[in-house]
C-alpha cells in the first residue's frame, strides 16, 4: 500500500485514480486540526506533532511507499501537543519549518525514509499528467511571448539558488512578481491590474528533489491567470503537471491565452 501525502485536492484525486487503474491500493494523510488515524470516512489526519506516530500507523496499516501530493504545509507547533513518539523528530522538524520548501521537503522526505518507507513521485506514478513540449492551445507565442519566456527562465534560475519559489510572471522584459510561500494562487491574485498580456513561467526549482512539490497547474491556475489578464501561462516541459489536461486547454482557449510547454534553454 502507498500513502498519498497531501489533502484530498485534484492531484489526489489524480494519483489515487491511477494507482486504482493499476491495482494498486493507497491511503491519504493530511495535516489536520486534530489527528484521526482512524476515520469513519474521508483521509487520515495528523497534527505535525504526532508525525512519530502517523510514521507507526502507517506500518501497522501495511504502507511500503508513501508520496507527497503538493507541497508541504508549515503549522504552529504547539510543543505542549508533542507526543513520546514524535519527540526525537522535534529537533529536524523546526529545522525544516525554517527552510524554504525544498530545503524542508528534503528534511520531510529523508525523515519517512529512514522510517523505512520508499518515496515514490507523483509524476511517476501518473506520467500522462507531464505534457510533451509543445504548444497546447489554438493561441500561439509571439515574438514577445518567446523574449519574455527567455527572461523569466533567466530570473527563475537566479531564484533557485535562494529557494524562493516556482513561478515568475514577466511583462515586455520587466519582472512584474515572482511566486514566494504563499503560492501561486496569491502571486496571480497579487497582480490584478498590474499584468494586462504578461507571461507565467511555472516551473521546478534547478536541483529540487522533483520527487515532491512538482509544480501543477489546472483549470483554476487558468482562471486566476485570466482574471490577472495575462496572455500567456509557460510551462517547463518535463517538469510541471497539468490536471484534467482536456478541461484546462479548453479554459485557456476560452480565454485567449497562451498555454505553451516549452523545452528549457540550455
Amino acid at each position: 500500500m502507498i500513502a498519498l501525502i497531501g489533502s484530498e485536492g485534484p492531484l489526489t484525486v489524480a494519483l489515487t485514480q491511477a494507482l486504482r487503474h493499476r491495482g494498486e491500493a493507497s491511503m491519504t494523510c493530511a495535516l489536520g486540526v486534530e489527528t484521526v488515524l482512524e476515520p469513519a470516512s474521508g483521509p487520515v489526519t495528523f497534527r505535525l506533532e504526532h508525525l512519530g506516530t502517523l510514521l507507526r500507523h502507517l506500518r501497522d496499516r501495511g504502507v511500503e511507499a508513501v508520496c507527497f501530493a503538493g507541497g508541504i504545509a508549515r503549522p504552529q507547533v504547539d510543543p505542549s501537543r508533542i507526543d513520546a513518539a514524535t519527540m526525537p523528530l522535534v529537533p529536524r522538524l523546526l529545522a525544516a519549518l525554517g527552510k524554504g520548501d525544498d530545503g524542508a521537503l528534503r528534511v520531510a522526505l529523508g525523515i519517512f525514509e529512514e522510517a523505512g518507507f520508499v518515496v515514490r513521485a507523483a509524476h511517476e506514478i501518473a506520467p500522462d499528467l507531464l505534457p510533451a513540449a509543445g504548444v497546447l492551445t489554438a493561441a500561439q507565442p509571439t515574438a514577445q511571448h518567446e523574449s519574455d519566456a527567455r527572461r523569466a527562465e533567466e530570473v527563475h534560475r537566479l531564484l533557485a539558488a535562494a529557494d524562493v519559489g516556482q513561478g515568475v510572471i514577466v511583462r515586455r522584459g520587466q519582472v512584474v512578481a515572482v511566486e514566494a510561500q504563499p503560492g501561486t494562487d496569491f502571486m496571480l491574485r497579487s497582480v490584478r491590474g498590474h499584468a494586462d498580456g504578461a507571461l507565467f513561467l511555472k516551473a521546478p526549482k534547478r536541483g529540487q528533489d522533483r520527487r515532491a512539490d512538482l509544480p501543477v497547474i489546472g483549470v483554476h491556475t487558468v482562471a486566476l491567470a485570466q482574471e490577472a489578464g495575462l496572455a500567456a501561462i509557460v510551462l517547463e516541459s518535463g517538469g510541471v503537471m497539468v490536471i484534467d489536461r482536456a478541461a484546462t486547454v479548453a479554459a485557456a482557449d476560452a480565454a485567449g491565452v497562451v498555454l505553451w510547454v516549452r523545452e528549457p534553454d540550455a
